[in-house]
């Protein structure tokens, strides 16, 4: 399939589109490049340089292109930020993306696999979560990302839109020529990773106090390459509708930065700073449906070996993609 990417650039889209042409898909690539990394865009696929809240940039992309589906990871995604600046949120995620789907209905195409999130269901009534779940996001990250999925669901009851919607959990790991780099970085791997490149004097935990085992908030971290696979199974079919991804485990801070230890050989020594407002104390996907439905089996479930991949990444590339 002839398939565009939007976002690219950033660390998801581009390990899917690493993933997409190694299995013989044609891929085009949208994304202004303002959080994403030219570097990180493969050579096989072709970039298309523009903005998702520049109607005309995506409307010529898709004329351009012509694909089969589309594939849209390009959004902001910082929740600190987005109380920060809510409206920034709004009008990237949501606004861009209504703009997305207008220039898709334009073309005719028919496929979208949307990059959601579980922040659309905020604080959870249960564990684990499970697609049927209430909405009911505490965030404006959350909320724009929900915003899009009604926009998508409206399609596809008006316009026989087919979308999916991939809500994921922490994707962490790398492949062997991509990984993240984030600025500001929030994630918990690679923070614990800067520091024992000596990029930070030591991680931040925030929070010791919560109802777990050790005090530390407990993740369902999901290796990035398996996150790419579930998309393009998406792909197939008629499938629509949402689909959790996560692995089904949970990992505590302080486990992934005992695995972080014994990996890098390094102290990694950490603080205790407040908790953040609104951190639930556990983060665990109901994936089944994804397994049922998809096909979908995850390759690298352990929290062992997406630290590891990441390391490996981290180590070559110390600066991430800045030379």
């Amino acid at each position: 399939m002839k398939v565009l990417v939007t976002g690219g650039a950033g660390y998801i889209g581009s390990i899917t589109s690493e993933i997409l042409l190694d299995e013989g898909h044609e891929v085009v690539i949208f994304d202004n490049l303002e959080r994403g990394h030219r570097e990180a865009v493969d050579a096989r696929a072709r970039l298309i340089q523009g903005d998702l809240r520049n109607r005309e940039d995506i409307r010529g992309a898709m004329r351009d292109a012509r694909p089969d589906a589309v594939m849209h990871f390009a959004a902001f995604a910082l929740v600190g930020e987005s109380m920060q600046d809510p409206m920034l949120y709004f009008r990237n995620n949501v606004l861009g993306g209504i703009q997305l789907v207008e220039a898709i209905l334009e073309r005719g195409v028919k496929k979208i696999i949307f990059s959601s999130t579980c922040a659309t269901y905020g604080q959870p009534d249960r564990m684990p979560m499970t697609e049927d779940m209430p909405q009911r996001p505490t965030n404006p990250y959350g909320e724009s990302k929900l915003m899009l999925e009604k926009v998508l669901n409206w399609e596809r009851e008006r316009h026989g839109l087919q979308p999916v919607f991939l809500r994921y959990f922490n994707a962490a790991g790398a492949t062997e020529k991509l990984g993240e780099d984030h600025d500001p970085e929030s994630h918990l791997i690679p923070n614990v990773l800067r520091v024992a490149l000596g990029k930070s004097r030591a991680l931040n935990i925030f929070g010791d106090d919560y109802p777990t085992p050790d005090g530390t908030c407990i993740r369902d971290y999901i290796h990035i390459v398996d996150l790419a696979q579930a998309h393009i199974l998406a792909l197939t079919g008629e499938h629509t509708g949402a689909f959790n991804l996560g692995n089904g485990d949970g990992y505590s801070v302080k486990q992934v930065l005992e695995v972080a230890r014994e990996l890098t050989g390094h102290p990694i020594p950490a603080e205790i700073s407040p908790r953040r407002p609104g951190d639930p104390a556990r983060l665990i996907a109901g994936a089944d449906k994804a397994k049922q439905v998809l096909g979908w089996k995850p390759k690298y479930p352990e929290v062992r070996t997406i630290v590891q991949h990441a390391w490996n990444w981290h180590r070559a590339h110390p600066n991430g993609y800045r030379k």
